[in-house]
């Protein structure tokens, strides 16, 4: 941990309710701008990466911590992330930037003003663990399968770099801690307690930890993440449980691709998505399950699906209704709209690409053409409202069996080394939008 002759307090002094950090570097805000930020022009990559490697190992420190005490969203099984949120609330603070906490729940939100004009733009990065019900295979308890952790330090390193530097930084960069994705609604509850609306940044950014090699991106012109959609079909008459289950039986037979479950096949799934009109450039995704509820007796199927492109949720929806038809005293009704897809523009993601391939060379930058078929994204909600970015952050380590880099596995072991690669990426991207 990079101490830099600063106190660095533990965990339970933080949680005890004092100012304090229970990790990462502790910078007095008037020192901020001073430290690492040699140079009075206009801010350049050199700048950036030279903070980047002074605060590197205290967000490698601080993502450990926050692995090592994993905090689900709010549930009735989880008091949320209390404890995430109050040390990204501190570090902000520290390192000088305006605070809100609460927001939309266990939301943080800091925002940076740069000393020179410019635009206004915001970052989310998303901080809750997995539940133990949404690890593959399966796990025992919560923890941060899906790299969220790796999000925050990042997040957090992002803006302890250019708040060290905003005496050179133009705009102001707003950062949204978001709680809740992985129950898809915390981007809505940040986005109704009026993140948007209060600081009006005209374009967003996020990453994602990816199956690519640490070093890399990935970044979705066009492309992105599939939304999610479902009904519960009630099934009525004699017979009505076996019927169901051959109702659930034909509504599953819609998949086109089915869920990796060997190495081999993840490989396939992501070379796949890096092929412009490949095998994912459509495709459905379903599951369905019959069940007979013991004290009411009622007989109902389960549907649940992903599908890309987004507009096929109008065809799917009809081809299930066409098949519980069939069934006599069947009753569909798909009674909400889907969530949205999480769709990147193109001409954001191919800006960011250029940028990326000069910080971190050529081989820097890969290219996704389709979306991941068994993943969603509640950033969809942001980017349905402004435009934006969302790129995949390679976490694969070299010589790695994929299954280590793929979100959602119990085996999801990333290299920390894509800490560092993704906040000086992140960090210069934003100072070029912010700057206009």
């Amino acid at each position: 941990m990079t101490r830099e002759n600063k106190p660095v307090l533990n965990r339970r002094t933080l949680l005890g309710g004092t100012a304090a950090a229970g990790v990462g570097v502790v910078v007095p805000a008037g020192a901020a701008a001073a430290q690492g930020a040699g140079g009075r022009g206009p801010l350049d990559q050199s700048a950036i990466d030279a903070v980047v490697r002074r605060v590197e190992r205290s967000l490698v420190e601080l993502r450990r911590d926050l692995h090592a005490h994993p905090e689900t969203a709010k549930s009735e099984a989880s008091a949320g992330e209390v404890a995430t949120s109050r040390i990204v609330a501190h570090l902000l603070r520290a390192a000088g930037l305006e605070v809100t906490t609460g927001v939309g729940g266990f939301g943080v939100v800091g925002v940076l003003r740069g000393a020179r004009p410019g635009r206004t733009v915001a970052y989310r990065a998303d901080m809750d663990a997995v539940p133990k019900e949404g690890i593959f295979p399966g796990a025992d308890r919560a923890a941060h399968a899906c790299g969220h952790d790796i999000h925050t330090a990042v997040g957090v390193g992002v803006a302890q770099t250019l708040a060290r530097l905003r005496h050179r930084l133009g705009g102001t960069v707003v950062f949204f801690f978001q709680p809740g994705e992985e129950t898809l609604q915390g981007a809505r509850a940040m986005i109704d307690a009026g993140v948007l609306r209060d600081h009006a940044p005209e374009e967003i950014h996020a990453l994602h930890c990816g199956p690519f090699p640490v070093g890399q991106f990935a970044v979705t012109p066009g492309s992105g993440l599939p939304g999610q959609d479902g009904t519960v079909i009630e099934v009525n008459g004699p017979d009505a449980l076996a019927r169901a289950e051959r109702l659930a039986a034909e509504i599953t037979e819609l998949s086109t691709v089915a869920p990796p479950e060997t190495s081999a096949a993840l490989e396939r799934m992501v070379a796949d998505v890096q092929v412009k009109g490949g095998p994912l450039a459509r495709f459905v995704t379903v599951s369905a399950g019959a069940a007979k509820d013991k004290d009411t007796g009622r007989v109902t199927v389960s549907v649940w699906y992903r599908c890309w492109p987004e507009e096929r949720y109008v065809e799917v929806r009809e081809t299930v209704r066409g098949l519980a038809r069939k069934y006599a005293g069947t009753v569909v009704d798909f009674d909400r709209e889907p969530f949205p897809a999480l769709v990147c523009p193109e001409r954001d993601a191919l800006a960011l690409g250029r940028h990326l391939r000069r910080v971190l060379g050529p081989a820097g930058v890969t290219v996704m053409h389709a979306a991941f078929p068994f993943n969603g994204e509640d950033y969809a909600l942001f980017l349905d409202r402004i435009p934006g970015t969302y790129s995949f952050l390679g976490v694969r380590r070299p010589g790695a069996d994929i299954a280590e880099a793929v979100p959602h596995y119990a085996t999801f072991d990333p290299d920390t080394k894509a800490i560092g690669v993704g906040v000086r990426a992140m960090a210069g991207w934003l100072a070029a939008r912010a700057k206009g």
